[in-house]
C-alpha cells in the first residue's frame, strides 16, 4: 500500500489504550497531524493497517498492537518564491541558520500559502534541500509563528539527514530566553512530562500520559522581576509546543501566550492588584516572550564546532526593559 511519495507513520499502541475505537486514539495522536475525517477516510481507503491487516474507523485497541499509517503526497503544488527580506545569521556551503522574527510562518499551509519563511528561502537560494517535501525545503526543525528566533536550513539531503539526526540524539543544545509568569521555585531544574496533542483541542498540545512522548526542558533562571521571571531554557527532546506547554503545566506560562494562559488568563490577579503595569506590560508584547536564542552543534560536513547566537528582538527587549524600570 505504500509508494515512494507517501508519508509512513508507525505507531506502538501503548497497553493504557485498550477499548479505544482506532479512530479517536490516531486522531488525538501527536505524529499524526491530519484531522481525524481525514483519518477516517485513509481508513476507509484501506491506508491504515492494525498488526498488518486493514482495520475499520471504529475498530477496538487492546494495546500492544503496531498501526501503520500511510498519507499519500498532497498534490504537486509549486511555493511561490517571494523577495521577502531575511536575516541570515551564518552561512556556507552546506547549511544556512536563519533568525526569524516573530508573525511568519516557517512554511507553506492550509491559509498560509504565502508570507512564510519558505516563500523567502526560495527566493533566497535554489540550493535547498528536498528531504521534507516539496512545500518545506531545507527546513530542519521549525518555530511556532509567534516564537521568535534561529533555525536550521540544510542546502542538501545529506546535511539535512546529518542534522535531523543529531536533533534526534540531542547532540544539537537548542537555548531559549523566556518570560514566565511568576516566581519558580527554584533557580534551575527539570521539567520531565510526557506532551501529546489535546483531546479537546487538536491545535493545542497538553501534558497527558495517554499518547504522550516523553518530553523533558532544562530551565535556568537568568532574572527575577516583580511578578516575572527571565529564564534560560535548553530543550532535551523537541516536542511541539515543548515549552509553552510545560511552563503552563506547572502554573508559570509564557509571559503573552494567548493558547496557554500566559495572556489575560494568568494576569486576572495582576489586573486587580497592579492593572496599569499589567495592561502596558501585555501591550508591549502581542506575542508569548519566548525567542530561540542560541544553536550549539558540531558542523556535520567540517566536524568544527559551530555556535550561533541571535539577539534579543526589539519587542522583548522594550519588554524586558519595562519590567526592570516599570517605564513603558
Amino acid at each position: 500500500m505504500e509508494n515512494e511519495t507517501s508519508r509512513v507513520i508507525n505507531i506502538n499502541v501503548p497497553d493504557n489504550t485498550a477499548g479505544e475505537r482506532l479512530d479517536k486514539y490516531l486522531a488525538r495522536h501527536e505524529a499524526v497531524t491530519v484531522s481525524r475525517s481525514r483519518i477516517q477516510k485513509l481508513i476507509r481507503d484501506g491506508q491504515v493497517e492494525v498488526d498488518g491487516r486493514p482495520a475499520a474507523h471504529n475498530h477496538p485497541l487492546r494495546g500492544g498492537e503496531k498501526v501503520t499509517i500511510v498519507i499519500p503526497p498532497p498534490p504537486p503544488s509549486e511555493v511561490i518564491a517571494e523577495d521577502i527580506p531575511i536575516e541570515v545569521v551564518y552561512e556556507d556551503e552546506y547549511m544556512l541558520v536563519v533568525d526569524k522574527p516573530a508573525g511568519m510562518v516557517t512554511h507553506p499551509g492550509p491559509g498560509n500559502p504565502r508570507g512564510t519563511l519558505v516563500n523567502a528561502l526560495r527566493h533566497y537560494s535554489t540550493r535547498l534541500s528536498g528531504r521534507s517535501g516539496f512545500d518545506r525545503p531545507g527546513i530542519v526543525h521549525r518555530l511556532d509563528k509567534n516564537t521568535s528566533g534561529l533555525i536550521m536550513i540544510a542546502k542538501n539531503d545529506d546535511i539535512h539527514i546529518a542534522l535531523q539526526e543529531a536533533l534526534k540524539e540531542h547532540r544539537i543544545r537548542k537555548t531559549y530566553l523566556a518570560l514566565v509568569c511568576g516566581h519558580m521555585k527554584e533557580n534551575r531544574g527539570l521539567i520531565e512530562m510526557p506532551v501529546g496533542r489535546s483531546i479537546k483541542d487538536r491545535k493545542k498540545m497538553t501534558v497527558t500520559e495517554l499518547a504522550g512522548r516523553p518530553a523533558r526542558t532544562e530551565y535556568e533562571l537568568i532574572e527575577r522581576f516583580r511578578l516575572h521571571d527571565l529564564l534560560e531554557i535548553n530543550l532535551k527532546t523537541g516536542r511541539t509546543h515543548q515549552i509553552r506547554v510545560h511552563f503552563a503545566h506547572i502554573g508559570h506560562p509564557v509571559f503573552g501566550d494567548p493558547e496557554y494562559g500566559g495572556r489575560t488568563k494568568w494576569h486576572r490577579g495582576v489586573f486587580s492588584i497592579d492593572k496599569p503595569f499589567a495592561v502596558s506590560a501585555l501591550n508591549l508584547m502581542p506575542r508569548q516572550a519566548l525567542h530561540a536564542q542560541k544553536l550549539t552543534l558540531v558542523h556535520p560536513a567540517t566536524g568544527k564546532n559551530l555556535a550561533v547566537e541571535s539577539e534579543l528582538p526589539d519587542d522583548f527587549a522594550r519588554l524586558l526593559e519595562f519590567m526592570k524600570t516599570g517605564k513603558p
